[in-house]
């Protein structure tokens, strides 16, 4: 005789140590592209942008999922969107459609399909702007 399977709820599940930390490391990226843009530091090439402001998206998104002792099951965007969405039902909206379309920049998982696209510097702006939402609903919902 089978029994039944019981779903635990969020608040029975047991944080992964270690969240606090990612989410500062986010921060930390975030705040690095933010003042890399803001002050135009040459260096700073919208490729590299791009991958600070993933960095930071990624930590949010751990940082979120340890919290509730969650994990995804690889990191790509769309990895980290289905964690997302199955860990806080409802919760990512437009915010998970614009961290999907980031993925169209650096799709690199696949050997034969590897292909980047660097993002062209006016598209930034909406990146970071993406990845301070995210931010604010991690700290304001999620946590």
């Amino acid at each position: 005789m089978q029994g039944k399977t019981h779903l635990v709820p969020l608040t029975a599940l047991q944080p992964i140590k270690g969240w606090e930390e990612y989410f500062r490391h986010g921060e930390g990226y975030l705040n690095a592209a933010v003042g890399a843009h803001r002050k135009e530091v040459r260096a700073f090439t919208p490729e590299i942008l791009y991958n600070i402001i993933a960095m930071a998206i990624e930590k949010f998104v751990m940082a979120a999922l340890m919290r509730h002792g969650a994990l995804p099951y690889n990191h790509t965007m769309g990895d980290l969107v289905e964690a997302m969405e199955n860990t806080f039902p409802g919760k990512m909206g437009e915010i998970g459609e614009g961290l999907l379309a980031l993925d169209k920049y650096q799709e690199i998982c696949d050997i034969d399909a590897f292909n980047i696209r660097p993002p062209k510097m006016e598209e930034i702006p909406a990146m970071l702007e993406l990845a301070g939402r995210l931010r604010g609903l991690v700290v304001n919902e999620l946590l």
